[in-house]
């Protein structure tokens, strides 16, 4: 059992990385491995929907994106962490998002955890905790909550050392992220998991 957790802060070993790490910590605890992979510091560019990733089975673009989507496609969970800019999440860790799911969209997410990770200095962390939620609701990925929304507050990773709730948090998150995947996976072993219908596809096409 696995776990990858995103680090969308393009100060690596910042505030967003110490919340992570807290994360990291109680899943390996409870026996999940894991990997913290770096995205916003570097060059990943955006989607183009040029479609090349549905004849392919990868994105037409060979960087971050194109490494870590087998590791993805393995993982039983992934945690997405992000700062907080203007009530939004960081641009380079959306479009690493958009790419990544959308260049794996053949392949079934039913059943694989998500989890939302933010980091802010005072506001703003509850419209980026939902806009990164969304990448698992549209892929059947259940979400995993904690004791209070998953966010740790702080200017720099001291003050957040001082954020003893939200390194609580944290912890919590942890623990449940680990019970809701190895649950899953005994519920997988007795009953499958659920099918999805993939048949209907509306796009208005009658102007309705």
């Amino acid at each position: 059992m696995k776990v990858l957790l995103l680090n969308g802060s393009p100060k690596i070993d910042g505030c967003t990385k110490r919340a992570l790490k807290e994360v990291e910590k109680t899943l390996n605890i409870e026996g999940i491995e894991t990997e913290i992979i770096d995205v916003a510091n570097k060059d990943i560019r955006g989607c183009i929907a040029c479609g090349t990733c549905s004849q392919i089975g990868k994105c037409v673009f060979d960087d971050l994106v194109n490494e870590v989507a087998p590791k993805f496609i393995d993982a039983d969970g992934i945690v997405v962490g992000t700062p907080v800019y203007y009530a939004h999440a960081n641009g380079g860790i959306v479009t690493f998002l958009d790419r990544l799911f959308y260049s794996t969209s053949k392949v079934n997410k039913s059943m694989k955890v998500g989890a939302t990770v933010v980091s802010s200095r005072r506001a703003g962390s509850t419209s980026a905790f939902d806009e990164i939620n969304k990448y698992f609701t549209i892929s059947s990925m259940p979400i995993v909550s904690s004791t209070y929304w998953n966010e740790v507050h702080g200017f720099t990773k001291e003050d957040v050392e001082k954020d003893k709730e939200g390194l609580q948090i944290m912890r919590n998150l942890g623990r449940n992220m680990a019970f809701m995947i190895k649950a899953i996976n005994l519920g997988k072993e007795q009953y499958g998991i659920p099918q999805n219908e993939r048949g209907a596809f509306t796009s208005f096409p009658d102007g309705l």
